[in-house]
């Protein structure tokens, strides 16, 4: 499997009280879809899925599928920092009609050093037949995954490719230039897009796109095919906005462009709470520049 273009890291949108909003989940998807998006991801750190019980996130990876109607392969979230719960939670996922694949990122808390990250990541993909994306997101669990330990996991069949989100330039190089050529390295931070690509990428898994699909999908397939005017124009045109969404905690301030769009409440489940109102005011400005606030009726 070749993972390639515009994967969209999917928010869960939720109702004022906190429950799952399906009809928003549902109209997100196909949002996604009708967009250009080529690879969907619930239940990541974008989908607040550490907040969400066993029963919701099956629940919204059944939404996923069903709103995708095969469409887009679907990998949905799945991290543990204990191994064996790992590996539960993968077979009880894989368990689910219709699901392409896990993404699955470093253990947290624990910081296990390479052949433990290795140990982990091989027990994941040995207890299921789906497709594994690894996810190096080292900001946010304090271990990194370096390429020698990739490479030796790229050996596993299963293991089809990673989600990179170190901002390690020199590390993400090295990683393509020794990978296998069916081995997907996706950029797995917006503002990382174009670099990635251009050291040999395939493609990126993107927070902006819940909100802008259709132009970031646009920006990857012009890189792809080495139109890097037409990607890099796309690319200044929105970039501010795609680092506004990290203007404090993710996924808080996406949750309130796609409010400030019409697409879905605010609401976030604690620990994470909304942006403030200075933010909001921000990112509100640069929709507005954009020309993408819903004209008043």
């Amino acid at each position: 499997m070749t993972l390639q273009g515009c994967g969209t890291a999917l928010i869960t949108p939720f109702r004022p009280d906190g429950s799952l909003d399906e009809p928003a989940l549902t109209a997100l998807v196909q949002n996604q879809i009708e967009h250009g998006v080529s690879i969907l991801i619930p239940c990541g750190t974008t989908g607040e899925a550490s907040t969400l019980s066993e029963q919701e996130i099956e629940r919204v990876i059944e939404l996923t599928i069903a709103a995708a109607a095969g469409r887009a392969p679907i990998f949905a979230g799945c991290t543990h920092n204990s191994t064996a719960q790992a590996v539960r939670n993968a077979q009880r996922l894989a368990a689910i009609h219709g699901l392409t694949g896990l993404l699955s990122a470093n253990p947290y808390y624990n910081r296990p050093n390479q052949e433990g990250q290795f140990q982990h990541f091989r027990a994941i993909a040995e207890a299921v037949d789906l497709p594994i994306l690894l996810y190096n997101i080292p900001s946010r669990t304090a271990t990194n995954l370096l390429p020698e330990t990739v490479l030796r996991l790229a050996e596993l069949p299963n293991i089809v490719g990673i989600k990179e989100s170190s901002g390690m330039v020199g590390q993400i190089t090295e990683l393509i230039a020794h990978a296998p050529s069916t081995f997907s390295v996706l950029a797995g931070d917006d503002a990382m897009a174009l670099p990635v690509l251009a050291l040999g990428g395939t493609g990126l898994v993107s927070v902006a796109s819940n909100a802008i699909p259709g132009p970031i999908s646009r920006m990857i397939a012009a890189a792809l095919r080495n139109d890097w005017g037409a990607a890099r124009q796309i690319n200044a045109q929105y970039f501010a906005l795609m680092q506004a969404h990290f203007c404090e905690p993710s996924p808080a301030p996406i949750k309130a462009v796609l409010a400030l769009l019409g697409c879905c409440t605010e609401t976030l489940r604690l620990p994470m709470v909304p942006v403030t109102e200075a933010s909001r005011a921000r990112l509100r400005a640069l929709l507005q520049d954009l020309n993408l606030l819903p004209k008043p009726s």
